[in-house]
């Protein structure tokens, strides 16, 4: 797999990502990429305002053989004064169980703690997500706290695994 820049012929496999309701049962409400109904909207703004000043890099997970959009990739939550960020991800249903993730998470660690001054690197899931706890684990993270109460955009708070790499 590849992690690249997400561009407009994205849209259609971007699309199938946002509206499944199976990929997306333990994301945030508020990820970027579902702050539009546009698809094509969506891949012209994820290198603006977002991008420059640092909020999040979103990269596309990409089949290697074929270039097409497996999932997205995302660093955010940099705290520069605390050489701090989180990562996350999304794989389209279609390629779950392929290693894509795992190899995403692999790859931004390997990126941030060797061509960055970032030392600390974390991420979370909500308790039920064993899929993504496995994922982590298999990156070499471990799990640091359970059942944390975190604002995911949801009426209530949602019940999270804090984890470190």
């Amino acid at each position: 797999m590849v992690l690249n820049r997400v561009v407009d012929t994205d849209a259609a496999e971007l699309h199938d990502l946002i509206d499944n309701p199976r990929v997306q049962q333990y994301l945030p409400a508020y990820l970027f990429e579902k702050q539009s109904d546009d698809p094509s909207e969506t891949i012209q703004q994820l290198y603006g305002d977002l991008f420059t000043n640092k909020k999040s890099i979103i990269m596309a997970i990409r089949v290697k053989e074929t270039g097409e959009l497996a999932g997205l990739a995302e660093i955010y939550g940099l705290r520069d004064h605390l050489h701090k960020a989180s990562i996350g991800y999304r794989v389209r249903e279609c390629w779950w169980g392929h290693g894509f993730a795992t190899e995403a998470a692999r790859l931004m660690v390997g990126y941030l703690y060797g061509e960055t001054e970032i030392e600390i690197i974390t991420a979370s899931t909500m308790v039920e997500n064993e899929a993504s706890a496995h994922v982590l684990e298999k990156a070499d993270f471990i799990r640091t706290a359970r059942y944390v109460e975190e604002d995911w955009g949801y009426p209530e708070p949602t019940i999270v695994d804090k984890w470190f790499c």
